[in-house]
């Protein structure tokens, strides 16, 4: 067989793999917006199925053999090639669990996220912390089957962003919440923006027609994705041509769905521009976790809370909502959907305080797969945080440790991406400003297809090929440099608030 023939053979495995493992997330969204509750159970029993059929498919000794062969041929192309290193990777990786606990740890997170919603229901922590621990110690278990140096949770975090550890996240965010602190500070010392106008009586219906609106006007491809309601809004794509979005709507809350509509909808523009030719190879997959954040951060605050975007959408908005807005000025509109304050919910926080949330749930993390912390701690080591940090009381479960998804999914060593997701949009923004000399008055048009162009030809359509701080470089010329982000905010806040 020569190396061609070799070369399709993996392909097409890849690609039933790839088969399997979008069939049961199509399963795993539907569990999330449209399964009935009597359901549960069974669906549980299915994505376990698919989940350890999926790793067997991934385990084959055949797979192997042959990945190992094409590593030894010379004349494969650059993209062939990284192709075949990043699956090796991956394989070797995959080779190290058994399918006894691919299927424990499905049952267990299908347990946990069904625990999580019950106990949203009844807003008590104590009737998901029994699934959770669960979970957690399979989590902790997890770290020790893939190995790592020094600390546990890098086994897991290098799951989500390659090469990140402890001690990178514990400089990063040293550096960091200093900054932070002392721009809130100067913030506080000013009178505050108004923002009551977003806290009316919005429907929603007029609110889901405004949010499938603006999401078309980005460019979402509707004939290629669709959008629904879920209790937590998130993103998750089968294919390129079959991308999923969910929102929540909070009828007293404007700014609940809107944002979180423009922070989905740069997750799935990110997904509906990968090369369709690469289905189920590393290089049709998105480069890493962190740039995947990059692409929703900079749409949602970069372009969607800058006064440029605004312009041209605050009288749409006025038309939708005439009786919310006719007495708010853009000016106005504009302050207030970027008003800083210490809040409760992480994904309605502002661009300031947001990095503290992360931060908390990060601690948190570390705790737990260090084992220094356990289920039961975390409402205490949470609301404790949150007071110590943000100066804000946590009222109820809720609407502290129960906020989000993420734990019930089993995904321990997300959290950290999000911040970094916002560095990474801001020097991304920032290359994008000089290399596109009109942007700014482009998008106060409405015009964003530059803007994507520039994202697809530089971000979407590289894949997997470059590590994150590879394709920070390849981009924008240099590795991460929060400065970039500090600066974004100074110049933003020290407008808003006068400084």
């Amino acid at each position: 067989m020569n190396t061609q023939e070799l070369y399709e053979k993996y392909k097409t495995k890849m690609h039933r793999i790839a088969d399997v493992r979008n069939a049961n997330a199509v399963l795993q969204w539907d569990q999330e917006t449209y399964l009935p509750p009597k359901g549960a159970a069974f669906r549980g029993q299915q994505i376990s199925t698919l989940s350890e059929i999926s790793h067997k498919l991934f385990s084959e000794e055949e797979l192997g053999d042959a990945l190992q062969e094409l590593l030894s041929k010379d004349d494969l192309s650059a993209e062939q090639k990284r192709n075949v290193e990043l699956t090796f990777e991956d394989y070797t990786k995959n080779k190290k669990y058994t399918s006894a606990f691919v299927r424990a740890l499905s049952d267990q997170t299908n347990k946990a996220f069904h625990a999580w919603i019950e106990s949203r229901k009844q807003n008590a922590f104590a009737v998901y912390e029994p699934e959770l621990d669960k979970l957690i110690q399979l989590k902790k278990e997890e770290a020790q089957i893939l190995g790592f140096e020094q600390h546990p949770y890098n086994a897991l975090l290098d799951e989500f962003e390659k090469g990140c550890t402890v001690n990178l996240l514990d400089k990063t965010f040293s550096d960091l919440l200093p900054r932070l602190k002392e721009l809130l500070q100067r913030i506080a010392s000013q009178p505050q923006v108004n923002d009551s106008f977003l806290q009316q009586n919005f429907s929603k219906k007029e609110q889901w027609d405004w949010g499938m609106h603006l999401i078309k006007q980005l460019q979402f491809d509707f004939e290629a994705g669709r959008q629904d309601m879920s209790e937590h809004p998130f993103s998750i794509s089968f294919n390129k041509y079959d991308v999923r979005i969910t929102t929540r709507i909070d009828e007293n809350d404007f700014s609940n769905m809107t944002w979180s509509c423009i922070h989905e909808t740069g997750h799935a523009l990110y997904e509906q521009g990968l090369p369709e030719e690469l289905y189920g190879l590393p290089l049709g997959e998105a480069c890493s976790y962190s740039i995947h954040e990059s692409q929703s951060r900079l749409w949602e605050n970069n372009v969607g809370r800058s006064k440029k975007f605004w312009q041209h959408y605050y009288p749409q908005l006025q038309n939708y909502f005439p009786d919310q807005f006719k007495e708010t000025s853009l000016e106005l509109f504009y302050k207030g959907i970027n008003k800083v304050q210490p809040s409760l919910i992480r994904t309605e926080a502002d661009e300031i305080t947001y990095h503290f949330h992360v931060y908390i749930r990060y601690e948190l993390e570390k705790r737990l797969i260090e084992g220094s912390l356990s289920a039961k701690d975390i409402p205490a080591f949470w609301n404790e945080h949150y007071r110590n940090l943000m100066n804000v009381e946590v009222p109820d479960d809720k609407k502290g440790c129960l906020q989000d998804v993420h734990w019930s999914h089993g995904s321990f060593g997300y959290f950290p991406t999000y911040s970094l997701g916002s560095f990474y949009a801001a020097q991304f923004f920032k290359t994008a400003e000089l290399q596109l000399k009109d942007l700014n008055n482009e998008i106060a048009e409405g015009n964003t297809a530059n803007l994507l162009q520039w994202l697809r030809t530089n971000i979407h359509n590289k894949g997997r090929f470059y590590t994150s701080e590879e394709l920070c470089k390849a981009v924008t010329g240099q590795t991460l440099d929060v400065i970039y982000f500090i600066d974004y905010l100074l110049d933003k806040y020290t407008s808003i608030y006068t400084l």
